[in-house]
């Protein structure tokens, strides 16, 4: 086994997994101009005044504290394991993007309860000042929404920290919106209103990324899997009679793992190795990077109560 999987993994020919220093670069530096962003625009609305300009600062705030945690997640999972986690800390991914989502509803609910009562009692605002700083965000997000372009489909908090700067950036737009309609017409409301389609916005987004790292948490099948297409591209292997008891779990956001017992005929069992070997081939293309199989003979029954 030890020699299969080490000859398995001298042909990684393509790489899943996002290269590191380029993520690296894309983190620390979202983290640094959106930090630095988050201190000026909450300055400004706090001096103002302005929700909206406080919603969206609070909003970049949770994307420093996306982006730093899934960074941290990142070095993470270049961790070796050892005897007592023997996945290394792959699954704090995982955690990550679920904290990451609870999070982001938690500052949503006080920013929303903050808009309505603002409802009754809307305060004068500067629409000028609150247009140039959300333009700032604008170009900010947009920035680093670009440095995350290329992996966001590799891994679960790339996707996560891309999709929270795109929406942040059209969250600014609204702002500088509100920011010029409040110059033209004093209609101060507004602000309230935006605030409100921000959270809207929000909630919408971080939907998803709650309910995709529950289901990661509780071991599913990862999003973009599909059950019955692995089971097919097993049986079409030579040799494999029947597959059953599959497994398919996430190891971490961006690596996924397979169990499964093969069924095989008497006369192919002394090319197992081969088989077993076709097999990761096959698996590597579906996305699944890690595979235990256990091999039965056609001849005897599985002894499993649980077999399908």
């Amino acid at each position: 086994m030890g020699h299969d999987h080490a000859h398995h993994h001298g042909h990684h020919h393509h790489d899943h997994a996002p290269k590191l220093d380029h993520i690296n670069k894309a983190f620390i530096w979202g983290i640094i101009l959106n930090s630095a962003f988050v201190v000026i625009e909450a300055a400004v609305g706090f001096l103002q005044g302005s929700l909206s300009l406080l919603t969206d600062a609070g909003h970049n705030l949770s994307d420093v504290a996306s982006l730093a945690l899934a960074l941290l997640a990142f070095k993470l999972t270049k961790v070796s394991s050892n005897q007592r986690y023997t996945y290394g800390y792959k699954r704090s991914t995982i955690i990550v993007s679920l904290l990451n989502a609870v999070i982001l509803l938690a500052a949503i609910a006080i920013i929303a309860y903050e808009a309505i009562i603002r409802f009754m009692h809307p305060h004068p605002l500067e629409g000028g000042t609150i247009a140039w700083v959300a333009l700032v965000g604008i170009g900010i997000n947009a920035f680093t929404a670009y440095l995350f372009v290329k992996d966001k489909d590799k891994d679960l908090n790339i996707k996560g920290a891309y999709m929270h700067m795109a929406v942040d950036a059209l969250v600014s737009l609204g702002v500088v919106i509100s920011g010029v309609i409040i110059y033209f017409t004093h209609w101060y409301v507004i602000d309230s209103i935006v605030s409100l389609i921000i959270v809207v916005v929000i909630i919408a987004g971080t939907w998803s990324l709650l309910t995709h790292s529950i289901r990661l948490e509780m071991d599913g099948v990862p999003v973009d899997i599909d059950l019955d297409k692995i089971k097919q591209e097993l049986l079409k292997a030579k040799g494999i009679v029947d597959v059953h008891h599959i497994h398919v779990w996430a190891l971490s956001t961006t690596e996924n793992a397979l169990t499964a017992h093969l069924v095989i005929s008497p006369d192919d069992m002394p090319k197992f190795d081969a088989i077993k070997h076709d097999l990761r081939h096959r698996l590597e293309h579906m996305e699944i990077t890690h595979c235990t199989f256990e091999p039965e003979l056609s001849t005897e029954d599985c002894k499993q109560v649980i077999c399908k």
